[in-house]
């Protein structure tokens, strides 16, 4: 039986040779995360946010059967293999009551037409979304109001209506089925090792029942963190990759317990894994890149579900998965195509429509995947579910913010940004708004109900890799949300659309509607699904509208049109580039591509000590 060689105890050879040569001390691979406390703060209106921590994760030595890189090019413009720095996955178990805010704010009545089509179909949870993965999924509306409330927002389940897509109900309704392997004692080559707490059992025993978990990826490692033990940095479990890295990583809301926690991650690889954290099970779905061989870039359990996800793949398709069903060789041939679906025509561009190659309403539901739509032929960059659980904001590669109404599966309109793509996205706690970051270094503000540019925000040095808005500090008029970005900045922002300037409209745009009548644009190719940091191409070129249809592809609109907004506060936040931002209650919480996971606290005289007297409840949106 072949036996692996023991992982190195260096970073590489050529780094212990040159600290041994100048009598310095080898430098080590550490193997265990860091909690310190360096001091730091920052003043912003409200008051001081102090470092509260910085909890340093474990980066993994490469596998023994990776083969090494030597001398590699920073400078290289060929295509790296996809990988991302470190994002967070929060979750409590206990369901707490969201900000005050979301009680204030608009109901189904002032949205667009197409969000209000079903006043009688309410949707109920008791599970409130207090979690988090830093893109800006946030508590949903519709799981804090009812009919009465004046939050109520209507959405049918996805899939309504396909009976195939059910899922298996039991008779006991806690009862929830488990993957099907032991990830402990799998003999897959995907996993290389698995590592559990001795204390594990303990640990979960005398946890608070309001504490916050944490899961993480760094590198080929995959951790899940307990935040509210005093022995934080001490990971429950540990799981280490062979060779593929964890590019995004989601909680079902719908599922949790304190017996059962659905985890989702999707892979450089393409691959996917569902891992039932509790009872150490998962299944690989996507094995081998039998529906798709491009990597996912980012992952989301469908709101509302208990087995529907949806993955992005770098080759600009979103794919629905159903965590339960075994994997097929999809061919595009052998689906019918539904008479309202958008498919694109042969020598159609799938920028402007959406391709839907298998629906969510066909009768072949016996395998995944459940839903394939082709978007572009640029990778998608990051997608965010509005909080009414109807539309999906889906930014590429390819410079364009699409807004779909994925119930329906119908592209609803699309923006183009002022340069380069897009990198992330996020919707206000009322859906009213949508933030987009990009690789030209700004934050747009979109306003969808009237297809409007609201703003731009300039702050950042370089690319915008993640938004959220803080639901904590928002009410019906005032919003604040943060970025952090490649230039290790945190950027914090308000903004009242009452205060913005308003830009002016010129005469031949016509605003005001989805249906508005505007020549659609279309950008040139970039670097295909290359996950490099190429910048994408701002070429941009007219093309006649088809004269039998409305057009909803939205041009840029020219800077002297639109209001600047400035960041109410800047701060180098790490001595590394940042890849992730979410709010809790009492603290803002960043991670850099490194590791790194600091948490700032949140002024002590902070307005959510007056909110209801809950200020010691770590909720997390």
């Amino acid at each position: 039986m072949f036996v692996l060689p023991p992982p190195p105890r260096y970073p590489t050879q050529a780094a212990y040779n040159a600290a041994v040569a100048a009598g310095h001390a080898t430098p080590m691979i550490e193997t265990n995360n860091i909690l310190t406390t360096p001091e730091d703060q920052f003043l912003v209106g409200e008051g001081i946010y102090v470092l509260k921590e910085d909890l340093l994760l474990a980066t993994p030595p490469p596998h023994p059967s990776e083969a090494p890189v030597i001398n590699p090019n920073p400078l290289a413009t060929n295509p790296q293999p996809a990988t991302t720095g470190t994002k967070v996955s929060l979750l409590s178990l206990d369901a707490r009551r969201p900000p005050s805010a979301f009680y204030r704010l608009t109901g189904a009545a002032d949205l667009p037409g197409s969000i209000a089509e079903h006043p009688n179909e309410w949707r109920f949870s008791n599970d409130a979304k207090l979690s988090s993965d830093g893109e800006g999924r946030g508590t949903s509306v519709s799981d804090v109001g009812g009919p009465g409330s004046a939050t109520a927002v209507s959405a049918p389940a996805f899939g309504d209506g396909n009976a195939l897509l059910a899922p298996e109900r039991f008779k006991d309704p806690n009862k929830r089925r488990k993957p099907k392997n032991n990830m402990t004692k799998s003999n897959s080559s995907f996993i290389s090792r698995v590592i559990i707490n001795e204390a594990f059992s303990k640990k979960m025993a005398e946890r608070p029942h309001d504490g916050v978990f944490a899961f993480a990826n760094i590198n080929r490692a995959f951790q899940w963190l307990d935040l509210s033990s005093p022995t934080k940095s001490d990971y429950l479990t540990k799981i280490l990759f062979t060779k593929a890295h964890c590019l995004s990583h989601d909680v079902n809301l719908v599922t949790k317990s304190s017996s059962h926690l659905d985890i989702i991650m999707g892979f450089s690889t393409g691959e996917i894994i569902w891992w039932e954290a509790m009872s150490q099970r998962y299944t690989r779905l996507n094995k081998n890149g039998v529906i798709n061989k491009t990597p996912v870039s980012q992952i989301r359990w469908i709101p509302g579900a208990e087995n529907l996800f949806l993955a992005a793949h770098m080759d600009g398709t979103l794919v629905v998965y159903d965590k339960e069903k075994e994997d097929a060789v999809f061919s595009p041939e052998e689906e019918e195509v539904r008479p309202n679906s958008q498919s694109t025509p042969p020598n159609g561009k799938p920028s402007d429509k959406i391709s839907v190659l298998k629906s969510v309403h066909s009768k072949n539901q016996k395998t995944n995947p459940v839903a394939i739509w082709k978007l572009s032929n640029q990778r998608i960059n990051a997608f965010n579910f509005s909080p009414d659980n109807r539309h999906l904001a889906v930014v590429s590669e390819d410079g364009t913010m699409r807004i779909i109404d994925y119930l329906k599966e119908e592209l609803l309109g699309l923006y183009n940004a002022y340069y380069g793509g897009f990198t992330c996205v996020c919707w206000s706690p009322d859906g009213k708004y949508v933030l987009t970051g990009g690789q030209d270094d700004l934050i747009s503000i979109w306003y969808p109900q009237e297809t409007t540019l609201i703003a731009r925000c300039q702050g950042h040095q370089s690319w915008v890799t993640s938004v959220a808005f803080d639901p904590w500090r928002c009410d019906e008029k005032n919003y604040r949300f943060g970025s952090v970005g490649d230039d290790c900045r945190l950027c914090l922002w308000d903004f009242n659309v009452g205060m913005l300037h308003k830009p002016k409209v010129s005469s031949h745009r016509q605003r005001g509607s989805v249906s508005s009548r505007v020549p659609i644009l279309q950008r040139g190719d970039t670097q295909g699904t290359s996950p490099g940091r190429m910048r994408s191409e701002s070429t941009i070129s007219i093309v006649d509208a088809d004269d039998t249809g409305i057009s909803i592809n939205y041009a840029v609109e020219p800077r002297s049109n639109v209001a600047t907004l400035p960041p109410v506060l800047t701060k180098v936040a790490d001595s590394d580039p940042l890849s992730w931002i979410t709010f809790t209650e009492d603290s803002i919480m960043t991670s850099c591509k490194i590791g790194h996971i600091r948490t700032w606290s949140r002024p002590s005289d902070s307005f959510t000590q007056s909110n209801n007297g809950t200020s010691n409840v770590k909720d997390v949106v």
